[in-house]
C-alpha cells in the first residue's frame, strides 16, 4: 500500500444480510476503455486530462491499485476476461489479426474465441439476465463467434479489433469493421463512435430497467486511428503534444460517454442496484502516446506498464468509496464476480475468484498468490511480490514489485535461486497449456521486444 494510501474498509449493507430478503438481482455494467493510458485519468493522479465523470465514480468506487489483464494486447485479453480463464489453455494466446498463422488452418475472421468456451453471458443467461454487446467485439469475425451466438442477447457494434470513430462514406474492404445492428444488419451509424455507444447503452438501460441485465460497453476509444471531436480539444494553455491533444479529447469523449450512461442510472432509480466496474483492456499504447508513467512499459510487453490497468468497483454503497484494494487481481475475475453478485451457480472451470468475498472482509487472503502472462518465448510470473520476465534474447529479469513498482533495479544477478524457483513455476504453469491456435509473425515478435527496450 503506498503512503499515505487510505486504509480501506469495507462494509456490507445490513439491509442486504436481513433474514429472508430477497433483493433483486443487481444489473451489472462493465466500462472497457481500449489502449487507455494509467495514468490518463484524474482519479490514476493526471494532472491535464479532464475525466471528471470517471474521477466522480473513483470516489465513489473501490480502486484495484495492482489491477492486471492476462495479456498485454486486446485480443487475448478480452478471451481471457470473456471466459474466466488464462486464455492460452484453449490456444487463444496471440492477437487474431489477419496477418496470423494458425497451425489449426485458422484465417481471417475464422480465428476466434472457441466455442467450447463458455462467457460472461453464457453464465449471466442462466441466472436470468438479459445481455448486451456494445462496441467492439473481436473475439471472432466468423458468424458461429458472433456475440449473439455467445449468450449475448443485443448487440450493436463491429466484429473486428478497430474501424473508424466516423461513419464510412465507402463501406470498408475488411467487414470486421462495419458497424452491425443485431446479425447481420449492417448499417453505418451517424455521429461520433463514442457518442454514439453512449447513446446505444443509455437506450438499452431504458429498455431493460425492469429486469437484470449485463451491458457490456466495449469502448474502441482510445485505440487508433485518432479521431476526436474538435470541441474536444484542450484549451491551448493545457501544454500537450499534437498526438497527446488528440488522445485528451478522445479521452474527453470516452468520459462524457461513462457520464451519460452513470446519469441514466441515477435517473432510473437503478444506481443502488447496479455493480459498475470501469477498467482497460490492456496497457497504454505507444501509438496513441498513452502515458503509463511512472510504471514502465507499454502494450505488448509485460513491464507493469503493459498489463497492469486502472480498475474501480462500485455496488451501490455496499463498499466504502475513494478507498483502495492494494492486493493483485486479474480481469479474469470479473466473470466469477459477476456470476456470484447475480447469485448465480458456483464455476468451477475458473482460474479467477469473485472478489466480492474479499470487498466484504469475508476472506482475509489475498485473491492470488501466482499470475502469469505468456505470449510466445516471452513470459511473465508474479509470485507474492517477486515477479520474473522472460525474454528469448537476454537473461530473464527480476523485479520486487512491492519494493520496486516502476521496476529500475534488475534483482536476477543477486538472487539467482529466486530466479530458478520462479522459472520452474513457470514451466510447470505451461505445461497445463494447450498449443496457440495463431501467431504472429516474428517481426512483430521483434518489434515488442525493440519496444520493451525503449519503454523501460
Amino acid at each position: 500500500m503506498r503512503k499515505g494510501t487510505k486504509i480501506i474498509q469495507f462494509v456490507l449493507l445490513a439491509a442486504s444480510l436481513t433474514a429472508g430478503n430477497s433483493p433483486k438481482p443487481p444489473n451489472i455494467i462493465l466500462l472497457f476503455a481500449d489502449d487507455a493510458g494509467y495514468s490518463d485519468f484524474g482519479f490514476q493522479g493526471s494532472s491535464n486530462f479532464h475525466t471528471p465523470h470517471l474521477d466522480k465514480l473513483a470516489r465513489e468506487s473501490v480502486r484495484f491499485t495492482q489491477a492486471y489483464t492476462t495479456a498485454a494486447v486486446c485480443g487475448p485479453s478480452r478471451a481471457g476476461l470473456m471466459t474466466g480463464r488464462y486464455q492460452q489453455k484453449f490456444g487463444v494466446e496471440e492477437n487474431n489479426v489477419p496477418s496470423a498463422m494458425s497451425p489449426a488452418g485458422l484465417t481471417g475472421a475464422e480465428m476466434g474465441l472457441p466455442l467450447d468456451q463458455q462467457t460472461i453471458a453464457d453464465y449471466l443467461k442462466s441466472a436470468g439476465y438479459r445481455n448486451i454487446y456494445l462496441g467492439k467485439w473481436h473475439l471472432g469475425g466468423a458468424d458461429r463467434y458472433h456475440p449473439l451466438k455467445r449468450g449475448f442477447d443485443e448487440f450493436y457494434g463491429f466484429r473486428g479489433g478497430a474501424r473508424h470513430f466516423w461513419p464510412y462514406k465507402e463501406l470498408p474492404k475488411d467487414p470486421l469493421r462495419k458497424w452491425e445492428k443485431g446479425f447481420k444488419n449492417f448499417e453505418e451509424p451517424e455521429g461520433y463512435m463514442t457518442d454514439v455507444i453512449a447513446q446505444d447503452a443509455v437506450n438499452a438501460i431504458e429498455s431493460n430497467k425492469d429486469n437484470p441485465f449485463f451491458l457490456f460497453v466495449s469502448f474502441n476509444a482510445v485505440h487508433t486511428p485518432m479521431h476526436y471531436l474538435e470541441s474536444d480539444l484542450p484549451d491551448k494553455n493545457i501544454k500537450l503534444t499534437e498526438k497527446r491533444r488528440k488522445l485528451y479529447a478522445m479521452t474527453k469523449a470516452m468520459d462524457r460517454a461513462c457520464g451519460q450512461i452513470l446519469a441514466k442510472l441515477d435517473e432510473l432509480g437503478l444506481t443502488d442496484n447496479t455493480l459498475i466496474v470501469f477498467t482497460n483492456d490492456n496497457g497504454g499504447a505507444w501509438s496513441n502516446d498513452s502515458n503509463n508513467r511512472p510504471l514502465s512499459g507499454v502494450k505488448g510487453t509485460h513491464l507493469e506498464g503493459g498489463i497492469r490497468v486502472p480498475f474501480l468497483l462500485k455496488y451501490g454503497d455496499r463498499f466504502d468509496g475513494a478507498t483502495t484494494f492494494d492486493h493483485p487481481i486479474s480481469t479474469f475475475d470479473l466473470l466469477p464476480t459477476f456470476v456470484d453478485a447475480a447469485g448465480g451457480d458456483e464455476i468451477e472451470n475458473t482460474d479467477g475468484v469473485s472478489l466480492i468475498p474479499f470487498l466484504e472482509g469475508k476472506s482475509n487472503f489475498k485473491p492470488h498468490d501466482t499470475l502469469y502472462w505468456k505470449k510466445e518465448t516471452r513470459a511473465a510470473i508474479r509470485d507474492g511480490d517477486w515477479k520474473l520476465i522472460r525474454m528469448p534474447d537476454r537473461p530473464a529479469l527480476l523485479f520486487n514489485i512491492a519494493k520496486d513498482p516502476y521496476e529500475k533495479k534488475d534483482l536476477a544477478k543477486k538472487h539467482p535461486e529466486k530466479v530458478k524457483k520462479l522459472y520452474k513455476k513457470l514451466f510447470e504453469w505451461e505445461g497445463t497449456l494447450k498449443r496457440p491456435l495463431w501467431m504472429t509473425k516474428r517481426k512483430n515478435s521483434k518489434r515488442a521486444i525493440e519496444t520493451f527496450d525503449k519503454y523501460r
